[in-house]
């Protein structure tokens, strides 16, 4: 279900992250989403984000495990939605879980195509790390930002932890 969105108080910010240049966007003092490529209808200003979620995506990127403490806002989706990208922050570090793990875990066992559909509209990609979610197969699934980043970010965090 989207919100209303008063359009004066969303901005947003560029990150040069290893895998491209990520758009920060932001609702107020919330992040509310983050593209690889530019959004269509950015019709809003540029601004600075927050220097605690600049820090945190620095050392995620640099491999640390990082607990993203930037408050977050959505800005569209419905409840079921809202609930497979929530549920993927129990997913820790350096760990995959499947689309089946996550329909089990929001009380939808045999959701599990609807949490693929869902996945692939999350719209704070890395910060609510859908990346993590794989087939039951083993197999790396699809990812919104695509499936080469998709390997880049798991393999990171793979390497990062070990």
């Amino acid at each position: 279900m989207s919100q209303a969105v008063n359009k004066s108080s969303l901005f947003y910010d560029i990150y040069k992250s290893p895998l491209g240049s990520m758009h920060l966007i932001f609702s107020g003092k919330f992040l509310s989403g983050i593209s690889f490529t530019r959004p269509s209808d950015i019709s809003f200003k540029m601004d600075s984000a927050p220097g605690n979620l600049i820090k945190e995506l620095t050392l995620y990127f640099q491999g640390s495990d990082t607990h993203f403490s930037q408050k977050i806002k959505f800005l569209t989706g419905t409840d079921f939605e809202r609930k497979v990208w929530l549920a993927l922050k129990e997913i820790p570090f350096g760990e995959t879980m499947t689309y089946k793990w996550i329909a089990e875990k929001i009380g939808k066992p045999s959701a599990a195509r609807a949490v693929g559909r869902a996945l692939s509209k999350n719209p704070i990609p890395v910060v609510i790390p859908c990346h993590r979610i794989i087939e039951s197969d083993g197999s790396i699934g699809g990812y919104s930002s695509g499936v080469n980043r998709k390997i880049r970010l798991l393999e990171m965090e793979y390497y990062s932890k070990r």
